[in-house]
């Protein structure tokens, strides 16, 4: 079966729901585009950047940008979180940072004789983690719970988040000096990652006449709020994956721990936040159903991150990226739904 007949079949499996989901569409499409043209306010010449950062959002997911220095991380994750009218908290994360001040922590009120919770900066929809490894993995580990579960707890005592709920931690790479490695489970957590890189050079120039004169944050408003993101990832949550893609996925994930060259595989969240997040794009491109396609181009940015290479590929200079080429090109993409 061709990949037109591919769509075909796609359309006629989603064809009930057609009327209301292009509605809902529609609407995603408006709130995208404002939001995209929101951030490429501050974020310039980095369209696919600014588009993988709103496919995260969407997702339920939470995002981990790495880069050298000074290309505009920070940049990308305030424009993000400033263009949501929600709560927003930044956790600047340094060594002397404790566990407490991610999750919060229980004071003695002298008045009431009762210990009162004080909530620390995750309690928020949008977190902005900036150098997130720059803390020790102990204060790291603050995170996981939250990030996974949407909830923290405290002394016994566990708070939900509010939804929409997304991490967006910047980090140097880790052979900068002053930074510790993320932990695997930490890794894992993150739906994707990825590098702003330097920007080319009409956009450094445009750059130098927006930023020089005045901070473009400064003047960001909010296009959108967290009622309707909260919709939004409804809508996304609908998108029909076939048979034929969840199969794709899982062999991709599957491929991965059997690779000789690696330590460690995919796991099975991965294979969960790679079938989301193709979700999200088949709903920003305007589609009800994923394509094979959407999942082949999200296998780097949502895989990548979390695989170990083997000692002898480390040793060889292969990276989990590289490697994880090899892995994609080799798993045979479905042309058609074959359950």
């Amino acid at each position: 079966m061709s990949r037109s007949a591919f769509r075909s079949r796609m359309r006629e499996c989603t064809l009930s729901t057609s009327v209301s989901g292009d509605a809902d569409l529609e609407t995603l499409a408006r709130v995208v585009d404002r939001v995209r043209n929101n951030i490429e306010r501050v974020i310039e010449g980095k369209p696919d950047v600014v588009s993988a950062a709103i496919v995260v959002l969407l997702a339920e997911g939470h995002l981990l940008i790495e880069d050298v220095p000074g290309v505009g991380k920070t940049q990308l994750a305030k424009a993000l979180a400033r263009s949501i009218d929600s709560t927003v908290r930044r956790i600047q994360f340094t060594p002397d940072l404790l566990p407490s001040d991610v999750t919060g922590v229980s004071v003695f009120n002298q008045d009431t004789r009762e210990f009162e919770f004080r909530p620390g900066g995750v309690f928020a929809n949008i977190v902005v983690g900036d150098e997130i490894n720059r803390a020790s993995p102990k204060t790291q580990s603050a995170l996981l719970e939250c990030m996974e579960e949407r909830q923290v707890t405290v002394d016994n005592t566990t708070f939900m988040l509010e939804k929409p709920f997304m991490v967006i931690a910047t980090q140097n790479p880790i052979e900068m000096e002053g930074t510790y490695a993320l932990p695997e489970a930490q890794r894992d957590r993150f739906m994707a990652r990825v590098s702003v890189g330097y920007p080319v050079e009409a956009a450094e120039i445009a750059m130098l006449d927006a930023h020089t004169s005045a901070n473009p944050l400064d003047d960001l408003e909010p296009v959108t709020d967290a009622g309707e993101i909260r919709k939004l990832t409804e809508i996304v949550g609908q998108v029909h994956v076939s048979p034929a893609v969840q199969r794709y996925a899982v062999a991709l994930a599957t491929a991965t721990r059997n690779s000789p060259e690696l330590h460690l595989g995919a796991s099975p969240r991965a294979t969960l936040h790679l079938v989301r997040a193709a979700k999200a794009v088949a709903a920003m491109s305007g589609r009800d159903y994923v394509l094979p396609d959407d999942v082949h181009g999200l296998a780097r940015p949502v895989l990548a991150h979390r695989l170990l290479p083997s000692v002898e590929s480390a040793m060889s200079g292969r990276t989990g990226g590289a490697i994880l080429d090899g892995i994609v090109s080799g798993v045979p993409v479905p042309e058609g739904d074959r359950a």
